[in-house]
């Protein structure tokens, strides 16, 4: 079990968080650049000093020890490989590190290349690997150590398209079956949170602003950070009777949640494939009790469909025959419509952006 308390300032930044991660479970780090990700994994791993901590790895108190003391294994975006070293030699590195003899690490590392379908680049050097099989290896290397706590600082963002999703896979088949002590990820991916993460921290100017199971906090976000990744709608606002009364005075109706308290600071969140548009003096048929004016700003293909964007930073999935029915393109004006059975509207755990709403990147199909 890892239980931490980390406070740290530098200069202008001040990082204050708390959280634990049972042995056997992975914790995914979300946040925007410059939000405290990078501050909390270096305390971690003992790269940063902070102010005050206290951060326990089972019995043992890790403030102030040094990292090649600390049992951690590292696996960043970078592999990080030896290049004067065999990929045998590469991964025999961590047990060899902690002490084990020669032929008993390049056992060890033999075991862990088959782990990661590694094994007939052993004898290669990281110049003959292409990304992906680099990133194999640096799997392989950081558990080989068998370490206490695995840091996994964006893992995949340097890989291309292909290879990304099989390090994913790899690492959930990895993390699942050996259920490696405690891991922390850090990640801008919801697909890693999503795939790798039992829980998630969204951290947001050094503060804690939502945490939970994963799918949980992506499914219903409370902040504007998290719908973006999510791939959703949000509107900040107060929770009213009957919906959301909007920061623009704009009322939203929408299913209050359970804990949604009227009067208080609430959001308003539908995904992208819930808004129907029509030209603005198009007198479509129903009734939805959401309907907004908008212009477009720009459209993105978006797998199976097309995003359309606005200048009110909601976002819609349309099919392309749609967009071009319609002939979207930016600068044209339009009429977006919500039932308000698609929208939900929660407690905000922080103080919303200034920007009306927010969408991401996520994929979402509708």
């Amino acid at each position: 079990m890892l239980r931490a308390e980390i406070e740290l300032s530098r200069g202008d930044f001040r990082l204050a968080v708390d959280f634990e991660v049972p042995d056997g479970t992975v914790l995914a780090i979300l946040g925007p650049n410059g939000s405290g990700k990078s501050s909390l994994l270096g305390s971690l791993s003992g790269l940063l000093r902070p102010d005050r901590a206290s951060i326990r790895l089972g019995e043992r108190e890790l403030h102030g020890v040094p990292p090649y003391l600390r049992s951690v294994g590292l696996l960043s975006q970078d592999p990080l490989l030896f290049p004067h070293l065999s990929v045998l030699d590469n991964v025999a590195f961590s047990p060899r590190s902690k002490g084990a003899g020669r032929a008993e690490s390049r056992e060890i590392a033999r075991r862990w290349l088959a782990e990661v379908d590694a094994t007939e680049f052993a004898r290669r050097k990281p110049a003959q690997l292409s990304g992906g099989q680099a990133q194999r290896v640096a799997v392989a290397r950081a558990l080989a150590g068998n370490p206490d706590l695995l840091l996994l600082d964006e893992p995949l963002a340097a890989l291309d398209v292909d290879a990304a999703p099989a390090i994913r896979g790899l690492l959930r088949r990895v993390l699942g079956e050996h259920r490696i002590g405690a891991t922390v990820l850090v990640t801008h991916d919801p697909l890693d949170a999503l795939a790798l993460s039992d829980h998630v921290l969204v951290l947001s100017r050094g503060q804690v602003v939502e945490r939970g199971p994963t799918r949980e906090v992506l499914a219903a976000p409370r902040t504007a950070f998290t719908a973006r990744i999510a791939g959703l709608n949000l509107i900040p606002g107060r929770a009213a009777e009957g919906g959301l009364r909007a920061d623009d005075g704009r009322f939203v109706a929408g299913m209050l949640a359970e804990d949604a308290a009227l009067g208080e600071p609430a959001v308003a969140v539908f995904e992208p494939s819930a808004v129907a548009v029509y030209p603005p003096d198009d007198g479509h048929p129903g009734s939805p009790r959401n309907t907004i004016a908008a212009t477009v700003t720009a459209l993105e293909p978006h797998g199976p469909v097309i995003r359309l964007r606005t200048d009110g930073g909601l976002a819609a999935d349309l099919t392309p025959a749609a967009v071009a029915d319609l002939a979207l393109e930016p600068g044209v004006a339009v009429r977006l419509s919500i039932k308000a059975t698609t929208v939900t509207v929660y407690p905000a755990n922080a103080s919303p952006s200034p920007t009306t709403a927010l969408n991401g990147d996520a994929s979402r199909h509708g």
